[in-house]
């Protein structure tokens, strides 16, 4: 089902809690924003978040003929949205299954959704390094995969966690893109400053270290966090805000970048 993909990113970290969700779903906006035909896959399969960040959590998943139809947020179907979010009764039913079944729906999600022509497949996955991603890796050998973009945040306890992701990508042959650095400062939203509330840099230096490019650093913006649920685009919401300049950045990487290949 990913044959008619053109390019496909994960979206990787080591951590929990550092809005890797928030960057996939705006990332995705982004992108469909840029004129792109976008998928947005969601395996975080204990944590699904991707439905109610884009409003889509009353939303059903059909079959037809070809597999599962995903769910498009809007009529022109510039964004195709797939989640076991969907599958679940409701936002507070726990998904509690062993490896093997995690693998299995996995599986499914990569080769059973009718994606149809995609510009675009962004693959929000789970925070660690284990069977989720090693799925991933494994269904994912026979087409052309682009590369992980990798969320941190400032922390130095979340920069050691995404070390390891880091590791991951190096010994699996996944090319990194490159790594955001999330929640890196607060921006008031009366007078717009930056205040750094925990610290910064910290991805920058990852990103030397590692030997890898470093896409961007995104501060706490609270009018971000009221997007949240809506489905609307920050690039569009709020053109000037940085968060939406380092998202149009990271897109013109990616396309440009998606042209060379």
């Amino acid at each position: 089902m990913l044959d008619k993909v053109k390019h496909i990113i994960l979206v990787l970290s080591g951590k929990g809690g550092v809005g890797k969700s928030t960057v996939s779903t705006q990332l995705a906006l982004a992108l469909a924003e840029a004129d792109h035909k976008v998928g947005l896959l969601d395996i975080d399969l204990c944590g699904p978040s991707v439905p109610f960040l884009l409003g889509l959590e009353d939303q059903d998943v059909h079959q037809c003929d070809e597999g599962w139809v995903p769910v498009y947020t809007s009529a022109e179907k510039k964004l195709a949205v797939m989640s076991i979010g969907f599958l679940l009764k409701n936002r507070s039913d726990a998904v509690i299954w062993r490896g093997p079944k995690k693998t299995a729906m996995i599986k499914q999600f990569l080769e059973d959704v009718n994606w149809d022509e995609l510009d675009y497949l962004i693959i929000d996955t789970p925070p660690g390094t284990s069977d989720e991603h090693i799925t991933v890796m494994e269904c994912l050998k026979t087409v052309n995969t682009d590369g992980a973009i990798i969320v941190t945040t400032p922390q130095e306890m979340a920069l050691e966690d995404v070390r390891k992701e880091v590791t991951f990508c190096k010994k699996t042959g996944i090319h990194i893109l490159g790594i955001v650095e999330n929640m890196s400062g607060f921006v008031c939203p009366n007078c717009s400053e930056c205040t750094n509330i925990f610290s910064s840099g910290g991805g920058h230096s990852l990103a030397e270290l590692a030997k890898v490019p470093h896409l961007g650093t995104l501060p706490i913006d609270p009018r971000v966090g009221e997007l949240a649920g809506t489905g609307k685009s920050c690039v569009k919401e709020m053109p000037d805000c940085t968060t939406s300049e380092v998202l149009r950045e990271i897109v013109r990487i990616i396309t440009v970048g998606g042209r060379e290949q």
